[in-house]
């Protein structure tokens, strides 16, 4: 789930604003000099902002009285890397908090650093390990999705346990409870994720199979599959 407004602490929701505005800021002049060098990358740009704001903004009942959704970060962060997805996450979550109600802006900083940080930079970390471990290409690109939607959700256990630990078990406790609560729907969602890149990005392989080439998503034999 996004962290709704006005959930965490104040020392918290500054903290990771604090923390999350060193990668917005980097993933913003990361994508001005991919622009300026590859002007004809900005569909595929429109196409990873649009595809992680449709995700992640399909809430899902859980069956533990909270909600999960899809991260949709992914797909950007393999086609234009990690920083990339930090502006791009920060501008979907703007436009959920205020239009959807879904997260807030008090906890923006904390919903950027879970979803738009750690989630994209999982999903690069994995996708390059999958392909230097020669993992066939689809299987990079689920195991780097899901994956990634994973670790999000654990990352925003970890926010919450944080902020709210266990008076008896202490974070470690706190964490379970919270990991445990998201696990149910969030299980699932990551593998259905997963397969929903999968296919988005077949789409783009056999349609924008140069514009991949030129990003160092695929090796060129890759191409000629």
């Amino acid at each position: 789930m996004h962290i709704m407004e006005g959930f965490l602490p104040l020392q918290h929701a500054i903290g990771w604003s604090l923390a999350s505005a060193p990668f917005v800021a980097y993933g913003l002049h990361k994508i001005n000099k991919k622009i300026r060098q590859q002007p004809e990358q900005r569909m595929l740009l429109g196409v990873a902002a649009a595809f992680t704001f449709v995700l992640s903004a399909l809430k899902l009942p859980s069956v533990s009285g909270s909600c999960s959704h899809p991260t949709g970060t992914g797909l950007g962060a393999i086609l234009f890397g990690p920083a990339a997805m930090a502006p791009i996450g920060t501008v979907v979550l703007l436009f959920q908090a205020l239009l959807l109600a879904h997260g807030g802006l008090t906890t923006l900083g904390a919903n950027i650093f879970s979803m738009a940080v750690v989630g994209p930079f999982a999903a690069a970390a994995i996708y390059r390990s999958a392909k230097a471990a020669r993992l066939p290409f689809g299987l990079s690109i689920f195991l780097a999705a899901s994956l990634a939607d994973l670790l999000t959700y654990l990352t925003t256990s970890a926010q919450l346990a944080l902020a709210f630990p266990d008076p008896l078990g202490g974070f470690a406790a706190s964490f379970a409870k919270f990991a445990g609560v998201f696990a149910f729907t969030q299980l699932p969602l990551a593998v259905i994720e997963g397969l929903l890149t999968v296919v988005v990005m077949n789409s783009l392989l056999r349609f924008n199979a140069r514009e991949l080439q030129q990003l160092n998503v695929t090796a060129p034999q890759e191409l000629k599959v």
